[in-house]
């Protein structure tokens, strides 16, 4: 779609007047007002060799992604997420259309539709709707599935961009340059003196019991500098520019630790034992099980957390801790002995 073709970072805002929002906590999409926060810019990133596809990647460095996880139960909306996967694939992948009407006769108006026919929807509300991002395909309030596209940053091309570059090159190196270094006031010619010699310039020899440390060669001191005077910038310091984009995220993404054992009919490990680890890139429960299977080779295992009030093992069935940290997890057999005692 042509309103993406030449945007390197865009902002969306929905039909609700508010924008598509990367949250803090770097897993979660909301609606915001903020149009300045940096939360609010989308850098956009073609998908090869398929034309008109296009991926969504916020400050922080994850893809928008159309997750299988419901919002909430019973509703057919799909929860909208910013996730890194191990691999690209069409859970990232968006297939702009523009829009054409639905009682909003506006010229940037788009939808972003998944590979698989949902369409990216701004929700409004009560609680938990309220500011909320869903994918599905909406029966009722067709309008709340268009973005009005706002280009941030494009990409110039053409002669036009190259003189601009120029004289921004020309402008960076021009302020990048250090400042004249001080030069004292010239006084007027007159005749040169007569040459001193040399064993002039030098200082007294010192006394005999004079400490060793005085004895070190004399060397001319420059002028000391005029008042108000400003010493040139260090090389290497340049002028932080502000720009309207942004093409990296703010801080690197490491995962999250995961530290596991596979416990016995009871739920007990045994003491000593250490822990397996792997390194989880994943948001959701149901993505970090799949990968403990796949590293286990069991399939009917539950995952388990000790109480650290009386140690007992609970089942993992809610989120996982926020800001990446570690999770220490016990898997059970769902025909185990403890598994059957959370029924």
């Amino acid at each position: 779609m042509e309103l993406f073709e030449r945007a390197r970072t865009v902002r969306l805002r929905s039909h609700h007047d508010k924008y598509l929002y990367a949250d803090e906590d770097e897993a979660h999409v909301i609606q915001d007002r903020n149009a300045a926060s940096p939360n609010a810019r989308w850098v956009v990133e073609p998908v090869p060799h398929s034309p008109g596809v296009l991926r969504l990647r916020s400050r922080y460095g994850r893809y928008l992604s159309a997750s299988n996880e419901p919002f909430l139960l019973g509703v057919t909306g799909r929860k909208v997420l910013q996730t890194l996967p191990h691999r690209l694939d069409s859970s990232v992948e968006w297939v702009p259309i523009r829009d054409g009407g639905g009682g909003r006769e506006r010229a940037r108006g788009a939808r972003l539709r998944t590979r698989y026919g949902n369409f990216l929807r701004a929700n409004a509300g009560l609680p938990p709707w309220r500011n909320s991002v869903t994918h599905d395909t909406p029966h009722r309030h067709a309008g709340w599935v268009v973005w009005d596209v706002e280009v941030v940053q494009a990409i110039l091309t053409g002669p036009d961009h190259s003189s601009a570059s120029a004289s921004d090159a020309a402008a960076a190196a021009d302020y990048s340059s250090p400042a004249p270094s001080y030069k004292p006031p010239s006084r007027p010619s007159s005749p040169s003196p007569a040459p001193v010699p040399t064993s002039a310039l030098r200082p007294p020899a010192p006394p005999p019991h004079h400490r060793e440390e005085y004895s070190a060669p004399f060397r001319a001191q420059p002028p000391p500098p005029p008042p108000g005077y400003i010493a040139p910038p260090a090389p290497g310091l340049y002028r932080l520019e502000s720009t309207e984009s942004f093409s990296v995220p703010l801080h690197k993404v490491e995962g999250r630790a995961i530290h596991y054992h596979i416990g016995d009919d009871d739920g007990d490990v045994s003491p000593g034992e250490e822990p397996s680890y792997l390194t989880f890139n994943g948001t959701s429960l149901e993505e970090l099980l799949e990968m403990l299977k796949q590293e286990t080779g069991l399939q009917d295992v539950i995952m388990c957390s000790r109480s650290p009030i009386n140690g007992k093992l609970l089942p993992l069935r809610l989120q996982l801790p926020p800001n990446n940290a570690a999770v220490h997890i016990v898997l059970v057999r769902e025909s185990s002995k403890v598994a059957k005692a959370f029924t």
